[in-house]
């Protein structure tokens, strides 16, 4: 019995001694509560403590300017700290190169691209738009008159209303899109019938669509959502394929050795069935992608980005 007793309090300290070893992480989400960043931010956070990946993790909200204020904030407040991540991607590639930020993804440490998820298009349930068409024939007519709201302008939200205007004959650069910062701004300003549609990341959508709240008219991926009776936009004829994807990374400044455990670490928790689980959850692809191939990936993403927005009118 005794022999019983002192094994299992030697596990018991072994389990402890580990989970204290753990590293503890603050997660910046650049934006609001409610939007992408935020359900990634706060995703990751569960997982990395339910998992005991880490010790403790804590989530910052710092909403603005498609991310830039908070990349702002993380570069200059958080350079040398292995325990600083911020949640960013797409949205922010394009808000860089729209708000002509000085601050880019080339000051701070890429680690993974996490997920990818197709891009919503939405009314509210009393609209007169009862499928796509109707919308794109609205928007070929007057596309000024037709409001849609999104996230943070140049982000994916806006460049999948410009690359839908270009896919349909609507003159790109006189669309009407009103940015939000925050995916809960955004989503209140479609329910209040304040705009005639929304685009967003499905996940952000999918209780009020589920609820009969807001009607589905499309998604913007190659199959449709699990579930979902909406078309994507090709099987509607509009020859348009996009795919929001969120990324993590780490501080400016820190060591080759902290980057590799930060991408070991992430790298787990990804593996884990609680990472899959959030992402069957949430409609998230997994498009993990970490080290020396997923920066040359973000390069060209860069590059790809800055020709969309110039197309569409919003970089010179």
């Amino acid at each position: 019995m005794k022999s019983m007793i002192l094994g299992a309090l030697a596990a018991l300290l072994v389990s402890t001694s580990a989970f204290a070893q753990a590293p503890a992480y603050e997660i910046m989400a650049p934006a609001s509560p409610g939007g992408g960043w935020d359900q990634t931010a706060r995703a990751m956070q569960n997982v990395l403590q339910e998992t005991k990946l880490a010790s403790n993790v804590q989530v910052v909200n710092v909403p603005g300017a498609a991310g830039t204020i908070g990349l702002a904030q993380f570069v200059s407040t958080k350079a040398g700290n292995p325990n600083a991540l911020l949640v960013g991607g797409y949205v922010m590639v394009g808000g860089i190169l729209t708000n002509k930020s000085p601050v880019t993804l080339d000051q701070v440490t890429p680690i993974a691209r996490l997920t990818g998820e197709d891009e919503a298009i939405v009314v509210p349930a009393a609209s007169p738009y009862q499928t796509i068409d109707d919308l794109v024939k609205a928007m070929k007519e007057n596309p000024g008159a037709v409001a849609i709201a999104g996230g943070s302008a140049g982000g994916t939200d806006h460049i999948a209303a410009g690359l839908l205007a270009q896919a349909v004959g609507a003159d790109p650069k006189a669309i009407n899109y009103i940015a939000f910062s925050g995916g809960g701004e955004a989503l209140a300003a479609i329910l209040g019938q304040q705009v005639a549609a929304g685009i967003s990341g499905y996940g952000e959508f999918e209780a009020q669509v589920k609820a009969g709240t807001l009607r589905l008219l499309a998604t913007t991926g190659d199959e449709r959502v699990p579930g979902s009776e909406a078309p994507t936009l090709k099987e509607a004829g509009i020859d348009m394929e996009l795919q929001n994807w969120r990324m993590v990374a780490a501080a400016p400044g820190i060591s080759a050795e902290q980057t590799t455990a930060i991408t070991d670490n992430i790298q787990k928790m990804v593996e884990t069935p609680e990472w899959k689980a959030v992402l069957e959850r949430n409609n998230w692809t997994n498009t993990f992608l970490a080290g020396e191939e997923f920066k040359t990936e973000l390069a060209k993403n860069i590059e790809d980005t800055k020709e969309v927005l110039t197309a569409i009118g919003l970089v010179q």
